[in-house]
């Protein structure tokens, strides 16, 4: 059981971050952390270290548009809703903090969770686009096909042994998700998969997104996709989609801690209008 003195807060962050040039959310020594950012802006208003724990551990490269972390902290005297403007002051331009709020000592960003929700996004026009790149894989070398995509992702629906779509590296000691939710649709040259989950494996979306692109293009059946995480066939799957199209959309709690406006959807949706 936790105990906490009676000046103690633990205090939950709703966070963003391009994850361009972060080596992931997880602190390492010698590379840039989300995590090692967030611990060094508490350290310099509270003067001791402090641990921040968030609800997944995104990797190098990958984005997040509603993150949820928490901290406890004691006898500082700011109010949990004050630690979002406080932090903001002292962060890098592509880490922001977009509210914060107090949540019972028993709270954990991570175990608390009910899912994740992560979004891929595609490009497939011919031509590249700079403004588009940050956020996006350019896959332009064969037209891809979003019903074929969302008919091989519908199977996955419900609890599932997935250890075709686990990197090695893990501490985990299992392969089984329960996908909850999935979703393909395309708004012109953009091409959006979403996958929602209790959790995942280590680099399971890229993974399955690169073998979803190969179903999408027909290099593969929907057959052989669907024997290939049915047998756990991990030799199979080779290529894992580049981390940029990669962000971290949203993670659901029992009660949600901030307004939908705030968490819900706050990743624009990109898109091109007509000639």
């Amino acid at each position: 059981m936790e105990h906490s003195s009676p000046s103690s807060q633990r205090v939950a962050l709703l966070l963003q971050y391009l994850g361009t040039h972060f080596h992931g959310w997880q602190r390492q020594p010698q590379h840039r952390s989300v995590q090692g950012e967030l611990e060094a802006a508490l350290t310099s208003v509270v003067g001791e270290a402090i641990t921040v724990h968030g609800a997944g551990r995104t990797d190098s490269g990958v984005h997040a548009a509603a993150q949820v972390a928490h901290f406890d902290v004691t006898g500082t005297g700011i109010a949990p809703e004050r630690w979002a403007q406080v932090l903001n002051a002292r962060l890098p331009k592509d880490l922001l903090i977009r509210a914060s709020t107090a949540v019972p000592v028993g709270w954990h960003a991570r175990f608390s969770a009910l899912w994740r929700r992560y979004r891929y996004t595609i490009y497939t026009d011919q031509w590249p686009n700079l403004f588009v790149r940050q956020f996006s894989w350019h896959y332009y070398r064969a037209p891809l096909e979003e019903n074929l995509i969302q008919r091989a992702l519908t199977p996955l629906l419900g609890r599932h042994h997935l250890a075709a779509f686990h990197r090695a590296g893990s501490s985990r000691p299992h392969s089984w998700v329960e996908v909850q939710g999935v979703e393909c649709y395309r708004r012109g040259p953009i091409l959006t998969l979403e996958i929602q989950a209790s959790g995942f494996l280590y680099g399971m979306v890229r993974l399955l997104v690169g073998l979803l692109v190969e179903v999408g293009s027909r290099q593969r059946s929907l057959e052989q996709f669907q024997e290939i995480w049915m047998q756990q066939r991990r030799e199979l799957v080779k290529y894992a989609a580049p981390p940029q199209g990669l962000c971290l959309l949203r993670v659901g709690y029992p009660d949600p801690l901030f307004p939908p406006n705030l968490w819900f959807d706050s990743q624009p949706l990109l898109s091109f209008s007509s000639p």
